[in-house]
């Protein structure tokens, strides 16, 4: 067995009907998107299909585009010439330099900018790229894995996404389940965690008993996979005993807000734009109720509230602004 099969863990047959398309991937050449909720393995699924094909003995080089700061995304990306701007003393390599041979794993580019977006297209379609400050261009052999935890179809439709960059990464797709969805694979996932969170510790934990994998698989695991590794490695870290029970594993009481004005009953066939639109319509006004709720549980304290939702911060903000929320409103009087 090999070494990305040891880190996918599960039985279930969603689980196991994603995995199963992993040497696909692998083999083809084109791009590949992976959906999924934040914490579902987006970047583990991303590196078996690097290390399952061809290229495993060239650069994996990850990217977490939510957290390149808008005005470094192309120098990031792309690296710039000596004297390419102020202070630009030296030449330096962008990521896709770094990864020519290999595979590129853009993480949330949902998060990238509309110039960004327009660049890597342009990338994609040409495979050669232009560093900042150069006039020459560049040939790169790239493989490009490409992770959402956002529909991009929605973004496309209310033109946060370029529609001919989707189609570009759209070309081969799979979808991660969430947790609440394979609960039958997290006695196996939180043994292995376990286990390995006790070696981390030096602690002599051996076993879950048998109320704590009760509990463990009747909770909704908003943050899914990481999540669960990260509610055992504390479990772990403060065990005092060889067994983990019940007492020891501490998880939060999760409220979904319900989404204000959208109750079923009112929705209409008849709604203008059809299913894409009434969807549309109702994500755009859970993501509103959702946001006020978290802002309000915190005071308006934006880095509290983007931790509480498993989002980066700049991502978040992205997502206030959107809705035109303003963090203030929300703090204490």
């Amino acid at each position: 067995m090999s070494h990305w099969e040891d880190t996918l863990i599960g039985t279930s047959r969603s689980f196991l009907q994603v995995k199963s398309k992993i040497p696909l991937l692998s083999r083809s050449r084109s791009t590949v998107l992976i959906s999924g909720e934040t914490g579902t393995g987006k970047e583990l699924f991303a590196r078996a299909i690097h290390y399952s094909g061809e290229r495993r003995g060239k650069p994996f080089v990850p990217v977490n585009c939510a957290a390149l700061p808008d005005h470094l995304v192309e120098n990031e990306l792309f690296g710039h010439s000596k004297g390419a701007f102020t202070g630009a003393l030296v030449e330096k390599h962008g990521l896709f330099h770094e990864a020519d041979g290999g595979t590129l794993f853009l993480d949330e580019i949902n998060s990238l900018n509309l110039p960004a977006q327009s660049k890597l297209l342009r990338v994609l379609q040409d495979q050669e790229f232009r560093p900042l400050g150069s006039t020459k261009s560049r040939a790169v052999d790239v493989k490009i894995v490409a992770a959402t935890n956002t529909d991009l179809r929605y973004l496309v439709e209310t033109r946060q996404f370029r529609e001919d960059l989707f189609y570009r990464l759209n070309i081969l797709s799979v979808e991660l389940p969430p947790l609440r969805n394979r609960q039958e694979d997290i006695p196996q996932l939180a043994r292995y965690f376990v286990k390995h969170a006790a070696e981390e510790f030096g602690k002599n934990v051996v076993q879950l008993s048998p109320d704590a994998i009760k509990k463990l698989v009747d909770y909704a695991w908003p943050g899914n996979v990481r999540e669960l590794q990260g509610v055992l490695h504390r479990a772990i870290a403060l065990a005092m005993g060889n067994v983990i029970g019940c007492a020891e594993i501490d998880l939060p009481d999760h409220e979904v807000p319900r989404l204000v004005g959208t109750a079923v009953p009112e929705m209409t066939v008849s709604e203008p734009g059809g299913f894409q639109a009434m969807k549309a319509k109702v994500i755009d006004e859970f993501e509103r109720a959702y946001l006020s709720k978290l802002l309000s549980s915190h005071q308006g304290n934006v880095s509290q509230a983007a931790r509480a939702a498993h989002k980066e911060r700049r991502a978040f903000q992205r997502l206030l602004h959107k809705h035109g929320l303003d963090r203030r409103e929300f703090s204490a009087a």
